[in-house]
């Protein structure tokens, strides 16, 4: 690894300790770095499930260390740990995607060993594919540009390195990012929380702007790229991921701002025709009508809290995966690179 990568990749989230998960605990960044040790699936969904650990990757590298900890303790129960797993939060396709995985190696008849191993390898898989796609990410940018990125896609949310914060390492790495902003994120404040304390202890300059403040931001010519991670793409590459983010690929077209995607080949599901068949979760009204723990809003106020949204390929520049590039998705572009669903 470059020495300058690894100084600009100093976080990690999940970490196994053989008998059990440790997990950074994020809803308590950046205040206080604090974990949470998990030993059981059913803890391990609870973490997923309280936002405890959060990012479509990193949700699913936990996960498989959730199987892991069920066939320690209950091997006998392993249908319904998986059940369980899968039930914790329902857009971010990454999950399924590895617990599928840890279910043919079940199928095969794999031991604690084995799966203990077949969890390794899905969260060192990521960290290598993380690394691919900042690369492939940065080649696109130009030189010099400013980059807006919405939620968290780093360290925090992966094994490592971060998808659209990938890209944003290895462009500022490479001197091909001059401007790095990040949005607040609301109603969980991730940018604002997770981003910059990610950022700028790994010694990367950030500047926050409010979630309002972006196409006021775009308007002013700082930024040439906004960049983002996805939680779920479709077939046709429309792409769900925090919400907020269509509102931002809506700006970038006015401004002329390109928008890329960036996310590992496990966010993809060809099986989803188009954003339209994406369930997006809700969670509950509550988290809208306080901050930092200090209720804002009226009592008896209602309010609606979808968690993601869907972004249709149309105003999608490119997405970047670790198998390649697709500029310009559609359905044939798609298929091209990842086969029919």
């Amino acid at each position: 690894m470059n020495p300058t990568q690894a100084s600009h990749d100093t976080v990690r989230a999940v970490l196994w300790q053989g008998s059990h998960l440790r997990l950074l605990d994020q809803r308590l960044l950046p205040a206080e770095e604090a974990y949470v040790d998990c030993r059981s699936a059913q803890e391990v969904a609870e973490a997923i499930r309280e936002l405890v650990v959060r990012g479509a990757p990193a949700i699913g590298i936990a996960a498989a260390w959730g199987v892991v900890l069920a066939a320690q303790h209950d091997p006998a129960r392993l249908d319904e740990a998986l059940a369980t797993l899968r039930a914790a939060r329902p857009t971010a396709v990454n999950l399924m995607w590895a617990l599928d995985r840890m279910q043919r190696a079940i199928a095969r008849g794999a031991d604690l060993a084995a799966l203990a191993r077949e969890a390794q390898a899905i969260q060192d898989e990521d960290l290598v594919a993380n690394r691919r796609m900042g690369a492939a990410g940065a080649a696109l940018l130009g030189n010099g540009v400013g980059v807006l990125t919405h939620c968290n896609t780093g360290s925090l949310a992966t094994a490592g390195f971060g998808t659209a914060l990938g890209v944003i390492r290895a462009g500022v790495e490479t001197g091909r990012i001059a401007r790095v902003y990040a949005g607040e994120t609301r109603p969980w404040l991730q940018g604002a929380r997770l981003t910059m304390w990610e950022l700028l202890r790994d010694g990367i300059p950030a500047t926050l702007v409010a979630d309002s403040a972006a196409a006021h931001l775009m308007s002013t010519g700082r930024v040439q790229w906004v960049i983002v991670g996805a939680d779920r793409i479709a077939a046709n590459g429309d792409t769900a991921n925090k919400i907020g983010t269509y509102q931002l690929a809506i700006a970038a077209r006015h401004h002329g701002v390109k928008f890329m995607v960036v996310a590992p080949s496990s966010t993809v599901d060809m099986a989803t025709a188009s954003g339209a068949d994406i369930e997006i979760e809700l969670r509950s009204p509550d988290e809208l009508f306080a901050y930092g723990g200090q209720r804002t809003v009226v009592e008896g106020a209602q309010a609606w809290n979808p968690v993601f949204d869907v972004t249709p390929a149309s105003l999608i520049d490119a997405i970047v995966t670790e198998r390649g590039v697709v500029e310009h998705p559609d359905t044939a572009r798609m298929a091209s690179l990842f086969g029919a669903g």
